[in-house]
C-alpha cells in the first residue's frame, strides 16, 4: 500500500516546475517583495558589506593541499569573484606574503566560455601529478562538467578525457583509463538522480563503448569504483551505496573479478598502505569479540581479505566521547576525539605483531574551542597541519611533524571583531524524554538577565553531523556587534556523541531533534537570557526541516524563524531532486506505514491557517539540485495564502549553497541576519 493513494490535491504543484517561465516569474516577484521589505535600507548594505569584508579579506589564511611538489589554494575575493586555483612551494608558503603561480583563473574561462562556472575541485593522478579531473559546475548545482587538464602546461587538455554536464563520479585508473559513472542515459541514473552504472573507459574512444564494470539497482543510492594509486599498494574497489549509510564494498581484481570486503554495511571503512580501519555504525560480532557502535578498529587489509579477523580497537566510545575524525601520516594516525563536543588529538602508531599501538597526545587548545589536525602527505612523510579555532578566536593554522617536538605556528587568521566583549560558556538542557542536550552559548560579558536579549538559535540535527566551536567573522559582525546572543544547539540526529546520537532521532524519532531544540530555547528562557518575542531560530538544510517543524509545531516559542533551502513537503520530497537518497534518514513516504510518522514531522502538511505562527523567511536558490528550490516556493506560498507573515528569496544561482559567489553569499547571509533583527530586536 502507497501513501500517495490517499494524497490530496495539491494547488501548488505548478510551482514544481523548476525552470519553467512561470514558477520563475514567480519567484521573481516575491523576490523583489522581500529585497524592498529587507534589503534595501542603509543598515542592510552596512550589514552586507561587512559580511563581504569577511569573506574577501585579503589576510584570511590560505588553507592549501599538497599535490605533487606544490601546495594548492582555491582563492576567491573582490578582484577575482569566481576564484583562482593557484599553486605554490611550501618555503613561500611560510612566508607572511607568498608568492603564488596561477593555474586558473575561473573567472577569465567563465567570461572566454560565456558560462558561469563554480569551482567543484581537482581530482590528480599521483605519483606523477602531471594531469588531473578538473569539475566545474554551472552557478553552482551539484551536476558538474569534467575535463582533464595537463597540470605542468597549466591548460586543459585538447581532446582529453571530458564528460558533460551530469552528477558523476569519476576517478583515475592510470593515464590512459578512467573510472566512470554518470547518466550514460535513459535507465543508467538510480530514483536518488545518482549513477548507477560504473565502466572503464579508455582514451581516445568514445564514451559510449567503454566496458561496464558493475550495475547497482535503480532503487540502489548510487555506484562507483576507484584505484587507490598509492606506489606498493595499488588496488581497484569498486562500492555500492544501497542508501545514505550502507554500502558495499568490492576489490577488484585485474581480470574484473569482484571479492567482497566482509565488513556490516553500514560500517565506514578506510583502507590505507596495510591496514583498513573499520568504523561500525551498529553492534559488530567478528573473531570472537563486539565492537562498539562508533568505535575504530584496525587490522591487516591483506590478511583481513584472505580470511583472518585479527583486530585492534583503536578507540571506544564513551558517554561523553565520540570519535570526530581520523588522518594518516606516513607512519602514524592521528585520532580527533570530542569529548562533550570539545576536541583531543591523539596520535597512535603501529607496533610489531599484535602490540597494541603506542599513543601520545598531540597539541593543545583552550576551553571551549575547537582543534583539528590532518596529515600532509601520507605516501610521503610524517609531517601535518594542525588548526585551533574557537567561537572568539580566529583560527590559527600550525605545521608540525609528528615525533619531532610541538607544532610551530604558520598562519593567524584576522579578527573581525573585537572578542573582549564576549565570552563562550557551554550548558545541558533536558529534553523530553531526559535527554540531556549540550549546547554553546556566546554573549556579551555584561549581558543582563531580562529576559530580552535578542538571541539566534542555530542547529542542524541531521546526517550524523556535529557543530563544534568555530570562528565567524560574519556573526561576530553580524550579530554579536549588534546586541544579539549566539546560540549553537548540539542535539540529536547530528554526530556529538557518535552513531548513538544520530540514530536516536531517525525516521519514527523524528520529533527528537525538535523536542531537544525546544528544549534548549525553554533553557534559555529560564536562564532569563531570552523570552519567545526575543528569540529566533535558523537553519539550512536538514537544519532547515528542523525550522520548518519549530514553526508549525512550537510556534508558540519564537519571535521569527529563518528556514534556509530547505526540505519541507515530506509527502513529496523523494519525487522532489535528489530527495530519494536520504530515506534511511527520513523514511518512505510512500509506505503506508512509515507516512504515518513522516507526516508528523512534515511542515508543509502540518501547516493551517488560524495558527499563531511567527514570521518565518524562506530561502533557496534555483540551481539547487541537492534538496532544490520546491519546498520552499510551496511552503511560502501555502503560508501566504492562509494569511500568515511569511518572506521568500530565491537566489536564482548558487546551487545547494544558495550562493555562487562571496557577494551572492554576504547577501543571503545579511538577509537572514536583518530579518532576525526586525522582528526579534529589543525594539521589535
Amino acid at each position: 500500500m502507497t501513501a500517495n493513494a490517499s494524497t490530496p490535491s495539491d494547488p501548488y504543484l505548478w510551482l514544481e516546475d523548476i525552470d519553467g517561465d512561470e514558477p520563475l516569474a514567480w519567484a521573481r516577484a516575491h523576490n523583489a517583495k522581500t529585497v524592498q521589505r529587507y534589503a534595501q535600507s542603509p543598515a542592510f548594505e552596512r550589514m552586507a558589506e561587512g559580511i563581504l569584508e569577511v569573506l574577501d579579506a585579503d589576510d584570511r589564511i590560505p588553507m592549501v593541499r599538497k599535490i605533487g611538489p606544490f601546495f594548492y589554494n582555491f582563492w576567491r575575493d573582490r578582484k577575482n569573484p569566481k576564484g583562482l586555483w593557484r599553486r605554490t612551494t611550501l618555503a613561500e608558503y611560510r612566508k607572511p606574503q607568498p608568492e603564488w603561480e596561477c593555474v586558473i583563473d575561473l573567472d577569465a574561462l567563465a567570461e572566454a566560455e560565456g558560462e558561469n562556472w563554480v569551482w567543484h575541485g581537482a581530482q590528480c593522478l599521483q605519483p606523477a601529478y602531471k594531469r588531473c579531473l578538473v569539475s566545474l559546475s554551472r552557478g553552482g548545482a551539484d551536476a558538474e562538467v569534467v575535463r582533464e587538464f595537463d597540470l605542468e602546461h597549466r591548460q586543459f587538455v585538447a581532446d582529453g578525457f571530458a564528460l558533460p554536464e551530469a552528477k558523476s563520479s569519476v576517478a583515475w585508473k592510470d593515464i590512459d583509463h578512467l573510472y566512470v559513472a554518470t547518466d550514460f542515459g535513459p535507465g543508467s541514473m538510480t530514483t536518488s538522480s545518482y549513477p548507477r552504472i560504473v565502466k572503464e573507459w579508455r582514451r581516445g574512444t568514445p564514451l559510449e563503448s567503454a566496458a561496464t564494470v558493475y550495475e547497482a539497482g535503480a532503487d540502489d543510492m548510487m555506484a562507483s569504483a576507484w584505484r587507490d594509486t598509492t606506489p606498493g599498494f595499488e588496488r581497484d574497489f569498486v562500492s555500492r551505496q544501497m542508501d545514505f549509510y550502507d554500502s558495499e564494498t568490492w576489490l577488484r581484481a585485474p581480470d574484473g573479478r569482484l571479492a567482497k570486503v566482509d565488513v556490516p554495511d553500514d560500517a565506514n571503512i578506510d583502507i590505507t598502505r596495510e591496514w583498513m580501519l573499520v568504523e561500525p555504525r551498529s553492534p559488530w560480532t567478528v573473531g570472537g569479540a563486539t565492537y562498539a557502535p562508533g568505535s575504530l578498529v584496525a587490522t591487516r587489509f591483506d590478511d583481513y581479505m584472505a580470511g583472518r579477523r585479527e583486530l585492534t580497537v583503536l578507540f571506544e566510545p564513551g558517554d561523553t566521547t565520540a570519535l570526530d575524525s581520523h588522518s594518516w601520516t606516513r607512519h602514524h594516525l592521528i585520532l580527533n576525539v570530542m569529548r562533550d563536543v570539545v576536541n583531543e588529538l591523539e596520535v597512535l602508531t603501529p607496533q610489531p605483531g599484535q602490540q597494541p599501538w603506542k599513543r601520545e597526545r598531540l597539541g593543545g587548545a583552550p576551553a571551549l574551542s575547537t582543534i583539528a589536525a590532518g596529515g600532509i602527505d601520507e605516501d610521503e612523510n610524517d609531517d601535518y597541519f594542525l588548526t585551533v579555532s574557537g567561537f572568539l578566536q580566529p583560527t590559527t593554522l600550525y605545521i608540525g611533524t609528528i615525533g619531532r617536538g610541538e607544532p610551530e605556528p604558520l598562519k593567524d587568521s584576522p579578527a573581525f571583531f573585537d572578542a573582549s566583549r564576549y565570552r563562550v560558556s557551554q550548558h545541558f538542557a533536558t529534553s523530553k524524554d531526559g535527554t540531556r542536550v549540550p549546547y554553546f552559548e556566546i554573549a556579551p560579558k555584561d549581558l543582563r538577565a531580562d529576559g530580552r536579549n535578542p538571541t539566534l538559535q542555530y542547529a542542524y540535527g541531521g546526517f550524523e553531523v556535529s557543530l563544534q566551536p568555530s570562528y565567524s567573522g560574519s556573526i561576530g559582525r553580524a550579530w554579536l556587534d549588534q546586541g544579539g546572543v549566539y546560540v549553537v544547539a548540539n542535539i540529536r540526529g547530528g554526530g556529538e556523541y557518535g552513531p548513538r546520537w544520530h540514530q536516536a532521532a531517525l525516521q519514527q524519532n523524528r520529533l527528537r531533534t525538535c523536542e531537544d531544540f525546544a528544549a534548549v530555547s525553554e533553557h534559555l528562557f529560564a536562564r532569563n537570557i531570552t523570552s519567545p518575542r526575543h528569540l529566533g531560530a535558523m537553519g539550512g538544510s536538514n537544519g532547515g526541516l528542523l525550522m520548518g517543524n519549530m514553526l508549525t509545531l512550537y510556534p508558540q516559542l519564537y519571535g521569527a524563524i529563518v528556514s534556509e533551502v530547505a526540505l519541507l513537503d515530506m509527502r513529496r520530497y523523494t519525487q522532489l531532486s535528489a530527495g530519494a537518497s536520504w530515506i534511511a534518514e527520513y523514511g518512505d513516504p510512500e509506505v503506508a506505514e512509515e507516512w504515518a510518522w513522516i507526516q508528523a514531522f512534515s511542515p508543509y502538511e502540518n501547516a493551517k491557517p488560524g495558527q499563531a505562527y511567527p514570521p518565518a523567511l524562506f530561502t533557496t536558490s534555483t540551481r539547487d539540485d541537492r534538496v532544490g528550490p520546491v519546498h520552499a516556493r510551496k511552503m511560502y506560498a501555502k503560508l501566504a495564502a492562509m494569511g500568515h507573515d511569511v518572506a521568500f528569496y530565491e537566489n536564482m544561482e548558487g546551487g545547494h549553497s544558495a550562493a555562487a559567489d562571496n557577494k551572492a553569499a554576504a547577501f543571503m547571509d545579511a538577509l537572514g541576519y536583518m530579518y532576525l533583527w526586525q522582528h526579534i530586536g529589543r525594539t521589535a
